[in-house]
């Protein structure tokens, strides 16, 4: 894999740092400003918000702009915000310095992965997306635990400090290693915009925003589940997503490795795996081994389908795929928006906190549903149609059966 997809990395591990680690920090962050913990939670809102927009966004306004340049771009935007953050002196500002930091994140994921795609065989595509999406699993492993061991020591502010250092450093790998793409010619706005009218482009967002969803539906939740049903102490949860964070790290690698040799069925067994073991954690959280080993199940295969999913907008998209490729990261985005709130519907009914763990499961069914619909359509849309003998040379025939 060439030096390259570290860059991204890097930068896509300073972005998974501050998407998360905000989470364990709102206790010090509300204390700070002397807002209630709620209103905190709107720098998480904000920061969702940020993404879904930003990505379409911040990807119509880099149309014109060499793609190595607008990955620059948007890592100083991600500094940016994060100072803002680390300096701000009231919540309102630094709120503003989350939604900025937003803004890069949708864009860089996107066009990243169009970028590393493009660095590789195309027999490799789904492997080199893969390993730029490591960044934001390992994050999750080591990023967010360290900040906000950080955080809760030497003060929130450092941390968002030390996350603006690592985008220095990722701009630095980006500037230094990636080599210059030049911008496609002739793609302009409206070929972008084209690749939403492919049915295949929407159903892969669509199962993008279900699939994922369907692990934030239970991940969401994971401290009152854990501790309340499982029956670990308060301070168990920050290993639990840990755990959560290495089936990431492992179910990218695996899903990129085998998506670039069975992209459907890799899809077909991720999300049908995935629906059981969400169905089967109303059962296994009531046990502390048999949960955490559920844990690791739900993170392994919910990334596994981000590979796979990420290179089938990529592929159905193809001449004007950097948009539809930043959508698309919107839509994961759309789906820990969505799952979360069906959870919490669920919880405030009064079904017990194992009740997302049902929501995540139907969503992750849907999710397979779509893919199976998918593989149909592309298999009625390639198959060659009747043939008159006479009607067209022997030659070409002969080609529209093979």
């Amino acid at each position: 894999m060439p030096l390259a997809l570290l860059a991204l990395a890097i930068g896509a591990f300073g972005i998974g740092t501050t998407e998360f680690v905000i989470m364990g920090l709102l206790p010090e962050v509300a204390s700070d400003y002397g807002v209630s913990i709620p209103t905190a939670g709107y720098l998480v809102t904000g920061y969702a918000l940020g993404v879904m927009f930003g990505a379409p966004l911040m990807t119509v306004l880099g149309t014109r702009v060499p793609r190595k340049r607008m990955l620059m771009l948007l890592m100083g935007l991600f500094i940016i915000g994060n100072l803002l953050s680390a300096l701000a002196p009231v919540f309102s500002v630094m709120l503003i310095g989350r939604v900025v930091a937003s803004l890069a994140h949708g864009a860089f994921f996107g066009i990243g992965s169009v970028v590393a795609a493009g660095l590789v065989a195309p027999h490799k595509k789904a492997g080199a997306i893969a390993m730029m999406f490591t960044g934001l699993t390992v994050a999750n492993v080591v990023g967010v635990p360290l900040g906000t061991l950080i955080g809760q020591t030497a003060g929130w502010r450092v941390t968002f400090a030390v996350v603006a250092v690592l985008g220095v450093v990722g701009l630095a790998g980006v500037a230094k290693l990636v080599p210059d793409v030049p911008r496609a010619e002739g793609v302009r706005l409206r070929h972008e915009m084209a690749a939403f009218k492919n049915a295949q482009v929407l159903l892969a967002m669509a199962m993008t925003v279900l699939g994922f969803g369907g692990v934030f539906a239970a991940i969401t939740y994971i401290a009152p589940m854990m501790t309340h049903v499982a029956g670990f102490a308060d301070g168990s949860v920050t290993w639990l997503l840990v755990l959560f964070g290495l089936g990431m790290v492992g179910g990218n690698l695996v899903g990129g490795r085998f998506a670039d040799r069975a992209l459907m069925p890799m899809l077909y067994i991720s999300l049908g795996a995935l629906s059981v073991v969400l169905a089967l954690f109303t059962l296994t959280a009531h046990d502390k081994i048999a949960s955490a080993v559920t844990v690791v199940l739900i993170g392994a295969l919910g990334f596994a389908t981000v590979p796979p999913l990420q290179k089938r907008v990529l592929d159905h998209a193809h001449g004007a795929p950097t948009l539809a490729s930043a959508v698309n990261i919107g839509a994961f985005n759309l789906g820990n928006a969505l799952s979360a709130w069906l959870g919490g519907v669920v919880i405030a009914a009064g079904y017990g906190y194992t009740a997302p763990n049902w929501v995540g499961a139907v969503l992750a069914a849907a999710a397979l549903v779509l893919a199976v619909l998918s593989a149909a359509l592309e298999r009625r849309g390639s198959a060659p149609g009747p043939v008159v003998a006479g009607s067209v040379p022997t030659e070409q025939r002969a080609a529209v059966h093979q």
